[in-house]
């Protein structure tokens, strides 16, 4: 191999191994954001109930608060399984290259 490919090989390397370490950090990440919005979609389905049954003003701004949580949650995780797809994009990238 000419010295050139060998530095170029390094550097793809290098930046394989840093995606793949921040693709391991973002799919943890995106497992407890999963596991969060579940807890959350099921408190926020517990105070709708609670909301039908009890036809409250109080227990309606508890399901909207809750509701709101889980909407927030939601918007996380899809931020964070964003993440994960672009990092895996990036990983087939440089592993494509490396095969090149």
């Amino acid at each position: 191999m000419r010295p050139g490919l060998t530095d170029r090989r390094v550097r793809v390397e290098r930046r394989l191994f840093d995606v793949h370490a921040r693709l391991e950090r973002a799919r943890a990440e995106l497992a407890l954001a999963d596991e969060q919005l579940a807890a959350l979609a099921d408190a926020a389905d517990d105070a709708r109930t609670r909301m039908l049954v009890s036809e409250t003003a109080l227990a309606n701004r508890e399901w909207s608060e809750a509701r709101r949580h889980a909407e927030v949650m939601a918007r996380s995780r899809d931020a964070a399984r964003a993440a994960v797809a672009d990092l895996e994009r990036a990983q087939d990238e440089l592993l494509s290259q490396l095969v090149v």
